[in-house]
């Protein structure tokens, strides 16, 4: 979606140049996405000229906030619930309810058949190895890497003294070249010693950038990142959660996927580094496997493509051309998947290597962080329905939206209406052949989710870890039933939820294969 030209004021400007290593914010910056600093007059004109907004297009003002989210999701809650006692009732509604299974099962199979494309060759090593690019060996020192992408990492931290140096040490001694990326640490104003221990490591590397928030400041990971990518030079921004395992060789990995000029993000698929703890963490991988497997055959069929915030690459342009993070949702990732996507961009998906992350050990931290997730994924579509029913993605992604839309929201809202009726009217359930399709479609692409990015699994393995990750899963179907419910008669504000990190880590490997 196009931005508008950005207004800036004086308490919002601050002029970034090379020398910058620390700085503090201690002012807001007006408005929904009001960048604080510019870099150069070049990049100025070249940042205006990205964000003019098209006539034709809806801008972010077009869009109501939460009460007018709570007015559709009413709406949407009573429409489905209305239809189901239609379906119920009438004759012909279990032929209805089997039509609409013939053309899921029907594009389902495409989806399955697909063969999704291997990524391209990495960039060759930054550090004088001989490596072999297309057949061909490439002598020490013969590319430095001088007209290599710029990257900008960006993390946005808030009380992480526990991973937080791990983390900068890694991203410092990235495999790519230190004059052709930089590293933005954003202190979220912290409570702990994080602020102390990145001015400590500022000293340290060259490459990085450390930007303190004061309290005032507002938008949690949203208004961070925003107050800080406008500053960067990076023809492709990377954002990265405070606890991520980044491999050595990530960057040489992934820029090369975007010379296809019409891709605007690529996200890394996400691993659980402590996946043996418990229960919890072990569904977690087997849920990160299915993830891995449809978004891989979804993106082959020209499908959607969403990221995942850990490990996601953004083409400058199109995030500019996007407005930036949205500040008025809960999950800026799955935000940005539409955003890029009606704004004409793709998003692809690469499964090795992972990027690794802490997976959440206690029931409760999950329940919350799930409910977050599932609130957000919903939020978008009720931001955004004029742009998806009017086609602007395409008529493949407007499908293959609504076909997992109906799986992932449509199954759980309409859940308790179907069982209920079900009992009183003496009947099986009217959605329950789609709610069979649906779990048998979740054992096939765990299973296949898991046999792909773990190739030591033998099939009993990878069958027992199915069989237990899709018990895990069956509480999303409460989550999002719950979320349905909650969005449609209880007002709420926009609440950022952070997910606590202890640098748990177990037999996690940064696999390059």
């Amino acid at each position: 979606m196009p931005l508008r030209k950005r207004r800036f004021t004086a308490d919002s400007i601050v002029l970034c140049n090379s020398r910058l290593k620390i700085l503090n914010l201690n002012k807001q910056a007006s408005g929904l996405f009001q960048p604080f600093c510019i870099v150069t007059p070049s990049f100025m004109v070249d940042f205006f000229d990205a964000a003019t907004t098209d006539e034709d297009s809806p801008d972010i003002e077009d869009f109501p906030g939460y009460e007018g989210r709570r007015r559709k999701a009413a709406l949407i809650l009573v429409t489905f619930w209305s239809a189901t006692l239609v379906l119920h009732i009438s004759p012909w509604g279990s032929w209805l309810v089997w039509g609409l299974i013939v053309l899921m099962v029907s594009y389902i199979i495409r989806v399955l058949l697909a063969q999704p494309l291997e990524p391209p060759s990495p960039l060759p090593s930054s550090r004088g190895e001989r490596v072999l690019i297309e057949s061909e060996s490439v002598p020490d020192g013969a590319n430095q890497g001088h007209d290599w992408p710029f990257v900008s990492i960006l993390v946005a931290a808030k009380n992480e003294e526990s991973v937080i140096t791990k983390l900068v040490d890694a991203l410092c001694a990235l495999d790519y070249p230190v004059s052709r990326y930089d590293l933005w640490m954003i202190d979220d104003n912290s409570s702990d010693r994080t602020p102390q221990i990145l001015d400590r490591l500022v000293v340290q590397y060259p490459q990085l950038n450390v930007v303190h928030r004061d309290g005032e400041a507002t938008g949690g990971k949203s208004g961070a990142l925003n107050q800080v990518w406008p500053c960067t030079q990076g023809d492709v921004l990377v954002v990265f959660d405070a606890d991520a395992k980044v491999p050595n060789d990530l960057l040489r990995r992934v820029v090369p996927m975007f010379e296809q000029p019409n891709l605007g993000a690529v996200q890394v698929r996400k691993a659980i580094s402590n996946a043996a703890t418990n229960f919890w963490t072990r569904g977690q991988q087997a849920e990160m496997a299915l993830d891995t497997f449809f978004q891989k055959q979804r993106i082959a069929i020209g499908g959607i493509g969403e990221l995942r915030g850990n490990g996601q690459f953004v083409r400058r342009q199109a995030l500019a051309q996007s407005g930036g993070w949205n500040e008025a949702t809960i999950t800026d990732d799955l935000d940005l998947t539409i955003r890029l996507h009606t704004g004409g961009w793709n998003i692809q998906f690469l499964v090795h290597p992972a990027v690794g992350e802490e997976g959440v050990t206690q029931p409760m931290a999950l329940w919350h962080q799930r409910n977050r997730w599932a609130e957000g994924g919903y939020q978008r579509y009720l931001d955004y329905w004029r742009l998806i029913i009017s086609n602007r993605m395409g008529l493949t992604k407007t499908l293959d939206l609504s076909v997992f839309w109906i799986i992932q929201y449509g199954l759980p809202l309409v859940a308790l209406p179907d069982f209920w009726l079900s009992l009183v009217l003496g009947r099986l359930p009217i959605f329950l052949p789609i709610s069979g399709l649906a779990f048998g479609l979740s054992l096939v692409g765990m299973y296949q989710g898991l046999r792909r990015t773990h190739p030591h699994l033998s099939s009993l393995q990878a069958t027992t870890q199915t069989l237990r990750g899709t018990l895990y899963m069956l509480h999303w179907l409460l989550v999002i039933a719950m979320v349905t419910l909650r969005l449609s008669v209880r007002p709420k504000r926009l609440r950022w939820v952070k997910t606590t990190h202890i640098g748990l880590e177990d037999e996690f490997q940064m696999d390059a294969s």
